[in-house]
């Protein structure tokens, strides 16, 4: 049991390692590097922290310097929450899609407590404070360069889903979106939609042949099962060649 005099060290140790920290920023006990030995005072020391309301806690064993404005407190970024879970050993292991990345790009206006990570492996969902982290399967390899093309399929495969949205505003958008990628991700994107599922395949396929990108959209086109139909609910105003991916 550490003494009186080793606890008060720890504390001091702590606050100030917290007051370099940036607002906003998730931290664990490991970011505090103490001995073993002095686990318990830290533990300790950092559940005062939060009873006096300097720091806030996220989860179990996770902590974060919260930022104050005359609106109230900030939730720390949402990298910070899962940043864990999308790093490993200096490797890309999954990127954060679903709705903050809809957001960005346009889509919506919605937020949620619900964070949507892709990722290589099957993972059940978890909880952190009032956050609920979902896992979905993501069949391309995930890199720092691709996580980007790979959001906005995601948000090609969940157009129906996406909340707040009408799927037409949205597939606007999604071309858009298409036209301002450079003439190398645009090959790419329809490379990695190819891992895709079909409706997928198809709605990009059109898109890639709709801003004249035939090569990349032919080799989609031919992945497709020539009798399956896709019911989007899309009008040919918005997709004009949609009728020949037999998307509805």
């Amino acid at each position: 049991m550490p003494k009186i005099h080793e606890i008060v060290k720890i504390s001091d140790l702590i606050e100030y390692r917290i007051d370099r920290f940036r607002a906003g920023y998730v931290f664990t006990y490991k970011d505090f590097e103490v001995p073993v030995e002095k686990t318990d005072a830290l533990i300790k020391a950092l559940s005062r922290l939060v009873a006096s309301g300097k720091i806030v806690r996220l989860s179990k064993g996770q902590f974060y310097k919260p930022e104050r404005t005359e609106f109230g407190m900030l939730k720390p970024p949402e990298y910070q929450i899962v940043k864990d879970l999308l790093e490993e050993k200096n490797k890309i292991i999954g990127y954060v899609t679903g709705v903050s990345i809809y957001n960005k790009l346009g889509l919506t206006t919605q937020v949620s407590n619900t964070i949507q990570i892709g990722t290589n492996i099957e993972r059940k969902p978890i909880k952190r404070g009032i956050y609920k982290i979902r896992f979905i399967r993501q069949k391309n390899s995930i890199t720092k360069d691709n996580t980007y093309l790979l959001q906005v399929l995601d948000a090609v495969r969940f157009i129906k889903r996406i909340s707040d949205a009408d799927v037409n505003n949205s597939c606007k958008r999604i071309i858009s979106i298409f036209r301002s990628l450079s003439l190398t991700e645009k090959m790419s994107i329809g490379k990695y939609a190819l891992k895709y599922n079909s409706g997928t395949r198809a709605l990009t396929g059109a898109i890639l042949e709709h801003i004249l990108m035939q090569e990349a959209a032919d080799e989609l086109y031919n992945s497709l099962n020539p009798v399956t139909t896709h019911n989007l609910k899309l009008s040919s105003v918005t997709l004009p060649n949609k009728q020949k991916w037999r998307i509805l």
